[in-house]
């Protein structure tokens, strides 16, 4: 089993890394910085993934991704697009464009671009496997989080396409952790009120012991993955399926 897990430096990309590495898989990580807690587990590969042209450049012949991936053999090849921003939080018109045109970049372009070279890199394997790391802001409307929604609702609607190809040996899933105290979380609660008016929910969920851990989502989503469901349903949230 091999998986390519981005952002998997800290929060939720560490603890599904680890979790993979935990099971046997050979794991290759895509961040700006390596992972020191788990390196000489897996393969590291520092990486601007918010910059197309670096993104496509793990791609070519010879790669990262093509060195990974030679040899795969018999078991599942699987993609976990975790890496993502909540920014910019705000109101539409308040909005930083390169901050909106980063977001699109790491939470949308890096990901499709990602699926789309490992699917022709694995053409003819039997068991091959996408995960999207999405959202419910994705599915629902938050004030302040126009963007960020926008980018999450694009990775549905994606891996919707992607599984109506039906491309042999192939499962695709856009999943909602819930709510995982991670440095996203944090950046949250630190928002001015002005900035995001729900901003009192999320610190009461803080307050309120209400959010999962990493490891804890981690070791669910990697079940979920892994199961004969994966894949049955494009669109899901891990708190339906657990």
């Amino acid at each position: 089993m091999k998986a390519i897990v981005t952002g998997h430096s800290r929060g939720l990309g560490a603890a599904l890394a680890a979790a993979l590495l935990d099971r046997g898989a050979a794991v290759l990580g895509l961040a700006r910085a390596g992972n020191p807690a788990l390196a000489g587990r897996l393969d590291q590969v520092a990486v601007d993934l918010a910059n197309p042209d670096a993104v496509a450049a793990l791609a070519v012949p010879g790669g990262p991704l093509d060195r990974f991936l030679a040899g795969s053999g018999a078991g599942p090849v699987l993609l976990l697009n975790n890496a993502g921003m909540v920014e910019p939080i705000g109101p539409a018109g308040t909005l930083d464009p390169a901050v909106v045109a980063r977001a699109v970049a790491l939470n949308v372009t890096a990901p499709l671009l990602l699926a789309d070279a490992v699917i022709a890199a694995t053409e003819g394997q039997a068991d091959r496997r996408v995960l999207h790391v999405s959202s419910g802001a994705g599915r629902s409307a938050y004030p302040g989080w126009s963007v960020y929604g926008a980018t999450k609702a694009a990775l549905d609607h994606h891996a919707r396409a992607v599984a109506a190809d039906a491309r042999p040996g192939l499962r695709i899933a856009s999943v909602a952790p819930g709510v995982v105290d991670t440095d996203m979380q944090a950046a949250l609660r630190a928002t001015p009120e002005d900035r995001f008016v729900l901003r009192a929910r999320f610190v009461s969920l803080k307050a309120d012991n209400a959010l999962t851990s990493p490891e804890d989502c981690a070791a669910r989503m990697i079940d979920h993955l892994l199961s004969d469901a994966f894949g049955r349903d494009p669109v899901a949230d891990i708190r339906d399926l657990t």
